[in-house]
Formats: C-alpha cells, structure tokens, sequence
C-alpha cells in the first residue's frame, strides 16, 4: 500500500486489477513500463475510472493501429545532441532522464521511457548543458523527459542553476506529474533546488479532477508559495475527460489549486493508443459546450502536433468557427 506497483502481478495483489488478467498483460508489461504509485493507488481503489483508465495496462496497448508512430513528435530529427530537442528557435527541451513516477498508457513517449531509461550520464548532461550555452538563440529552457522532478534535488539544482546562469535563458520550464501522482516529493529540499533567479514555470500533468487530492493540493500550495508559476496541461482521453461535465470539473480543479490551465493536447499517435482518441471535430465541440460556462482562465489553448516535428498548432475558436467539414481537415 506506501510503495509503487511495478507490475501486473502486484497490481492484482493490491486488488487494482483481477487475477485473471494477470497472464493476459505479460507481453504488455514486457514492452511498457508500468508503475502506479500509491496516491493514484488508492483514487482508483476509490471507484475513479478515469485515473484507473490512465495508469492500469491494457491487452489493448499491443494493438498498434497504421496511423500510429514511435516517435509522434519526431523528436529524433530535432535532437542536436543527446538529451536536447530543438524544434522552436526561441526554446528547447532539455530531457535530463527518461524516468517518470508512474506510466501513463497513452503517453507519446512510451516506446522510450521506463524505470532504467535515460538518465543522462554526467559527460552527456555537460554536452546538452554546452549546447544551450552556445545556442544564444534559446531564451527559454524547459525540463522534461521521463519527469524532472523525479531526480534528486542535488541534481536538480545543479541543472536549473547552469541554465539560470546563461544570460540568454530568460525563463525556465518544468513539465511534470509529480505534484499529483507523487506529491510527497515536493518536499524543503526540493523547493530550495527550484530557487533559480530568474522565472520558473511548472506544467503539472492531469487529466482529470479527482487526480487534485489534498496531498496535490498541499504540494501545489508549497510550490505556488516558493514562487513557481503554475500552469496546467491535459491530455484529451477518450473515458476519461471527453465531455464538458469532466472538462469543467478538471479545470475548475486546476484554477482551486492555483493552476492556470494552459494546454489541451489532442493526442499524439503513439503505438497501442488508439482507444483513447477522441477526434477533433468533437474535441472543438467539446470546448465550444464550455463557452460561457467557465471563466476565461479556465479556458487552455488546444493544440495538435504536426506531422514529422512541426511543432504545434492551437485548434481553438477560429477552427471552430469554420464548418464541421473544414475544422475535421485541419486537425
């Protein structure tokens, strides 16, 4: 019960899946990393399908449909050096590991990541860091991996400290679950290693509102009070978020905890997804059923990857405003 789920086997144990499927979802676990911790444990222990949907494996995942790509977000044509994705002049991607607190079954980087997958050695971590020094054209640096927050603060630190100290770098970003799938590592020293000088932005990952428990809210506090800037990001996941009552629930959520919803993301075509799309066309419905609802900070920009590394592109009210045929063709 206080310790991350690994595997099927332990997940049945600890009564978050049948025995039964057990034998099933070998292959799976074989080729994805699975890990559950025990705040997500116990929401889906709780009866919330929509975090059971996003964390427990699924036969389903072995099913690789021909839209479907390794690498969706063709991060490898972009990677100048390792652990570095340039594909925005004024930023890029720093992926210090390739380690995350739980896996999410829908996750655009699931054929990389996993529990022994990435860190950076420390010759490799120097040359990503001499990139961005030498690349005066980056102004905003942004962590992400696997999860950043996941590393040591030691560690951390160290890596926040040498990009703040570049005058180029004017902002900092951090994309991470941790505050809500692992809140207790937010803790004193983790806050002092995210004292950097210059802004820091942090994108808490979460999909739906039960996954902002009052340990989330307690370490959404902590950060908001040592002065990270809170932001929001979301995937839209079929059975989980697809329809206004959830998608207002979950950016109320993130308002209640001082996260300002920044992205909905339409879902990249990574292998074994397919169950989770939800096409454009309704995703624009659904968000056009919240107009007026919800208060403007509610309201994310929803953003789609284009094909082979273009970067993304919003999907928001102008796209809305064509007709049906015309918005489904340009997403």
């Amino acid at each position: 019960m206080n310790r991350t789920l690994r595997s099927a086997g332990e997940l049945a144990a600890a009564g978050l899946l049948s025995p039964e499927a057990v034998a099933a979802l070998a292959p799976v676990e074989a080729r994805y990393a699975v890990a559950v911790t025990p705040e997500v444990a116990a929401l889906i222990r709780a009866g919330h399908e929509d975090v059971a949907r996003q964390y427990l494996p699924d036969p389903a995942e072995l099913r690789t449909a021909p839209h479907e790509l390794d690498d969706p977000t063709a991060d490898a044509p972009f990677t100048p050096v390792k652990g570095v994705v340039h594909r925005y002049p004024d930023r890029a991607l720093l992926k210090p590991l390739l380690a995350c607190p739980v896996y999410c079954r829908f996750c655009f980087r699931r054929e990389a990541v996993g529990p022994d997958g990435g860190l950076l050695t420390e010759a490799e971590l120097e040359a990503a860091l001499d990139w961005f020094a030498r690349t005066p054209a980056v102004r905003e640096a942004i962590l992400t991996g696997g999860d950043p927050l996941i590393l040591s603060p030691r560690r951390l630190g160290r890596i926040l400290a040498r990009l703040a100290a570049l005058p180029h770098i004017e902002t900092l970003r951090i994309h991470s679950r941790v505050p809500v799938a692992d809140p207790g590592r937010v803790t004193p020293a983790l806050l002092g290693a995210l004292e950097t000088g210059k802004p820091l932005y942090l994108c808490v990952h979460a999909n739906a509102a039960a996954e902002f428990t009052p340990a989330a809210g307690a370490a959404l506090r902590a950060l908001h009070g040592a002065g990270v800037v809170l932001l929001g990001q979301s995937v839209l996941l079929r059975g989980v978020n697809d329809s206004p009552e959830a998608l207002e629930a979950l950016f109320r959520a993130m308002l209640r905890h001082r996260v300002k919803p920044y992205y909905l993301h339409q879902l990249d075509p990574a292998p074994g997804t397919a169950r989770f799309a939800v096409p454009v066309k309704e995703g624009l419905a659904l968000l056009a059923a919240l107009r007026g609802r919800v208060t403007g900070l509610a309201w994310p920009v929803y953003v789609q990857e284009r094909p082979g590394g273009g970067g993304k592109y919003p999907l928001g009210m102008p796209a809305m405003q064509m007709g049906a045929g015309q918005a489904a063709r340009s997403g």
